[in-house]
Order: C-alpha cells, then sequence, then structure tokens
C-alpha cells in the first residue's frame, strides 16, 4: 500500500499548493481521500485524473471538495477527448443531501453513500468510518488491506474514540491545525500534541501531521507531538510518499 501527499493545508491551499488530499494505492486500484482547492492540478504530477478508482470524503467543507466539480469537468473533457470513459464512484455521508447530491454528475461520477456502522469494500480496501467533533457532520475512515491499516482523522476536536479507532494503525494521518495549548473544540481542530496524544493510545507506526496552519513555525508541531508520541512523526508536505 502506498500514500501520496497531494495537499496537506488547512482552510486554504498555500501557494502554488493544496488543501487536502491523499492518494492511496495497492496494485492498480487508486483511491483519492478527499479532494480540496489545488488538488487535482497537483494529483496531475502523480497520475491523470481518468485513472482514478474511486474519490471518499470525509466531510464538506471547500478545503475538503472544493476541486470535486473540477475533477467532473475534466473527466466530462477527457471523455470528449476520447480518454476511456467510465463512471467514477464519489463516496460521502448523506447526511448533507444537498451536498451530497452534487457528488452525481452526468454519467460522469456517481454519489455513494457510506454509514458510519457498515464496513465498505472499495476494490480491494476495506473502509469503516467513524463520526468526528466537527462542526459539520465529518467522519474518520480507516483503510485496510492485508492486514495493514491507515487512518485519516479528517477534521476533529480531540476525542479518545479516535486512538481506538486507530489502534495498530501503520500510519496516521491526524489533523494538527493548532498549536501549544489552544482549545480546539469550538473550531472542531486539533492541537499537534492532541494528535501526538492519538497516536500514542493508538500504538500507531507513524504520524503524520496534516491539515496544516498558515502561520508559526511547522517544526513546533512536530515538537510538540513529540513530547507525548515516541515513535516516527512527519509533517506532511505535498509530493510525500510512503510505501507500506
Amino acid at each position: 500500500m502506498k500514500i501520496t501527499v497531494i495537499g496537506c493545508w488547512g482552510g486554504y491551499p498555500a501557494k502554488n499548493e493544496a488543501s487536502s488530499g491523499y492518494l492511496v494505492e495497492y496494485e492498480d486500484y487508486r483511491v483519492l481521500l478527499d479532494c480540496g482547492s489545488g488538488v487535482l492540478a497537483q494529483l496531475q504530477n502523480h497520475m491523470q485524473p481518468e485513472n482514478l478508482d474511486a474519490v471518499v470524503l470525509s466531510h464538506y467543507h471547500p478545503d475538503h471538495i472544493a476541486d470535486i466539480g473540477v475533477l467532473q469537468h475534466a473527466l466530462l473533457i477527457g471523455s470528449f477527448l476520447g480518454n476511456p470513459k467510465k463512471t467514477l464512484p464519489i463516496y460521502g455521508h448523506h447526511l448533507d443531501e444537498l451536498e451530497f447530491k452534487k457528488l452525481t454528475y452526468k454519467d460522469i461520477t456517481k454519489g455513494i453513500a457510506y454509514k458510519e456502522d457498515e464496513p465498505l469494500q472499495i476494490g480491494p480496501f476495506t473502509f469503516t468510518f467513524l463520526r468526528t467533533k466537527h462542526p459539520v457532520p465529518c467522519f474518520a475512515m480507516k483503510i485496510e488491506v492485508n492486514g495493514e491499516s491507515i487512518v485519516y482523522t479528517g477534521d476533529s476536536s480531540y476525542m479518545e474514540e479516535l486512538s481506538i479507532f486507530a489502534k495498530g494503525a501503520k500510519v496516521l494521518l491526524c489533523e494538527s491545525n493548532l498549536y501549544g495549548h489552544t482549545d480546539g473544540r469550538q473550531a472542531g481542530h486539533m492541537t499537534a500534541r492532541e494528535a501526538g496524544m492519538i497516536a500514542h493510545l493508538a500504538e500507531a507506526h507513524l504520524l503524520m501531521l496534516t491539515h496544516l496552519p498558515h502561520y508559526g513555525d511547522l517544526q513546533q508541531l512536530k515538537k510538540e507531538a513529540g513530547e507525548v508520541f515516541k515513535r516516527e512523526i512527519a509533517i506532511a508536505r505535498g509530493g510525500m510518499e510512503f510505501q507500506l
């Protein structure tokens, strides 16, 4: 299983980069987790959009879905140019019907609802979901294949349930949008130290800090997470790859 960071910024993309987007691959199957602003442009450094097999969305804030519309247009234009035509499944929750309906576009993409209490098979991957603490409905996701797992928290304030959900994960993609002892409960975001606590309790192998803030010294995030998590920590950056 391979993970590529397509975008890692919270709120909006940094210059020439992208907000949330992560490519997960196993053999020849490719799934995009979230599709935020700038993701489509960055994705093309790694693959062509028509070669995606599925997209899975954590929630419907723009920094996680802004490029869904342009992805749909890219696939439509590609079909006019003779690219092999297939309907791309886009998985999302149905707790916001208006946003969910936008996932279906002509015969280009098809919105498919996932449920928190039902595992979902997407190609070779088994997905399970956990609702997080965020101002709008949002779901963390666990992606498993061949006994190994990646966990992506989506957006959330601290909740101990995430450490149970992420138990033993090879890679924990954890949001860390805040520094120090900031209280992120109202905003629905975590500090790096809280991300480290989740990784520690989960006994994760690698903690990747993502959904990064646009201010301060990002190395401070790694330092704060390292106060509680003693295994490997990485600060996400566009183009970063991990092979499990």
